[in-house]
């Protein structure tokens, strides 16, 4: 190894940048972009009516399915936010960034943040939905989160102020976490994770009485959703065989949604989908998968977001009926962020998920792996493919208390600065933003003129739907 005077460091050959110089560039970055810049939001003339945004996607959704998504996303403006992260892509696009790039979750909404078990049977906190994942500005991510406590602060009813206190801790938790990571070794980054003791400790000193009882609910409620679990709501057995409960339209199993001849072919090419798919797995996992046996597939409407997309949900069973495995099998389109941050280097789009998962989570699914077929009517897509539960606890914004949602977004903001780091230069970030409040007090201001933006974008879908422009449905 050999330092050079212009900071950089030599290690086998190769040119690497010293921490210092990374840290000066970051600082130098608030030239070109400052800090309280990032508190500006304001929507050109020429901004993309938001329902054609919308219905842009819906055009390569499932056409049956399109109204139950428009059902959903009129529901609240929390919850077109959710369905709306293509809509907020665009407008990301316009705002300063200090240009660091690190993996983008792409809809890091404060509801894709869950419990999750890892391979060795630990319960951890982290990001979950990477439907959308992409290289990009770490700000985007950032900027996502934030407006996502507003719009689900003003919900429950908080104050302005309750709204402005929980985004600042967000921020805040994210910039600290961010420069704990730039002092630390790449692979202590790495191996970082908030397991559920950690929770309990950021608990007890937090939480009142009440939170701590409903966290330790959450963890022991979310141990319980696995495969398992699933099987026992999911199923039934009909003259012997297990099978899959249709509840149309949310979840109809293959026999029920299609004639017979047809749900053949399509079961034949679900059964290639999944042989093609354990292809993409580690060879200890294919050899796991290998020993369960296929007993029945339904098709899955999913979240918000992604409703009309091709969802198929997969039992298996291995030893015997006790012995059961969900999978998962979820279309995988094109980043809504491809148009602004650029195309992924990876043309599956299924892959291009599961490596962005891989580099952002701190641990996986075993089972994750992706895989492209063919349908019925001959296009090719993309998939990925993972279990349908596996410890998963998610979060309802809906119950939390002020106190309760300014905790939960300090866990999501340094979560997704654990992720941010493990990706993109974590020294340059961290000296961008610095050890003052100039970020943390821009984009409260931010979030709360998007969630004003988003009320907008609300209304507009609600008065396409009043005058008949889209139809919508509840299920």
């Amino acid at each position: 190894m050999e330092a050079t005077d212009a900071g950089i460091v030599t290690v086998g050959g190769a040119a690497m940048r010293s921490p210092e110089e990374r840290a000066r560039q970051g600082k130098a970055a608030r030239a070109r972009a400052p800090r309280s810049a990032h508190a500006q939001f304001a929507p050109p003339a020429e901004r993309t009516d938001p329902v054609d945004t919308v219905e842009r996607q819906s055009a390569t959704r499932l056409p049956e399915l399109v109204p139950l998504r428009y059902g959903r996303m009129l529901e609240s403006p929390f919850r077109f936010y959710r369905g709306a992260a293509a809509v907020m892509a665009e407008d990301l696009s316009r705002t300063p960034v200090s240009g660091f790039r690190t993996q983008l979750c792409g809809d890091a909404h404060l509801m894709n943040f869950r419990l999750l078990a890892s391979a060795e049977r630990n319960l951890l906190f982290d990001l979950n939905d990477f439907d959308e994942t992409l290289p990009g500005p770490w700000e985007w991510d950032v900027k996502r989160l934030a407006a996502s406590m507003v719009i689900a602060a003003r919900e429950n009813g908080f104050t302005g102020a309750e709204a402005r206190g929980i985004v600042r801790a967000t921020v805040r938790s994210y910039r600290e976490q961010m420069r704990r990571f730039a002092g630390m070794r790449d692979l202590d980054v790495w191996y970082a994770r908030a397991d559920a003791d950690l929770l309990r400790k950021l608990a007890a000193g937090r939480l009142q009485a009440r939170g701590r009882r409903k966290l330790s609910a959450e963890l022991a409620k979310a141990r319980g959703r696995d495969s398992l679990q699933a099987a026992r709501k999911l199923t039934e057995v009909v003259d012997g065989r297990q099978r899959i409960v249709s509840d149309p339209p949310v979840l109809t199993r293959l026999d029920d949604l299609l004639p017979g001849a047809d749900a053949r072919q399509v079961e034949e090419l679900l059964r290639g989908l999944l042989t093609g798919y354990q292809r993409s797995l580690a060879p200890d996992r294919q050899h796991l998968l290998e020993q369960f046996g296929v007993v029945d597939m339904a098709r899955k409407v999913v979240g918000v977001g992604s409703v009309g997309t091709r969802c198929w949900i997969v039992l298996l069973v291995g030893r015997d009926r006790g012995d059961p495995l969900f999978l998962q099998a979820k279309e995988a389109t094109a980043s809504v962020l491809a148009p602004y941050a650029g195309a992924s280097r990876y043309d599956i789009q299924g892959r291009r998920v599961v490596a962005g998962q891989r580099l952002m989570q701190s641990a996986g699914d075993i089972f994750l792996g992706w895989e492209r077929t063919h349908g019925l009517d001959g296009v090719r897509r993309d998939f990925y493919v993972r279990q349908l539960r596996d410890w998963k606890g998610v979060v309802d914004p809906s119950r939390m208390v002020p106190r309760g949602m300014r905790v939960f977004g300090e866990l999501c903001g340094a979560t997704l600065a654990r992720a941010h780091a493990r990706s993109g230069d974590r020294i340059a970030i961290a000296a961008y933003l610095g050890s003052g409040d100039v970020f943390d007090r821009a984009l409260a201001a931010f979030a709360e003129s998007y969630a004003d933006q988003n009320e907008r974008d609300h209304a507009a879908l609600a008065a396409a739907a009043g005058s008949g422009r889209v139809k919508a449905a509840q299920a």
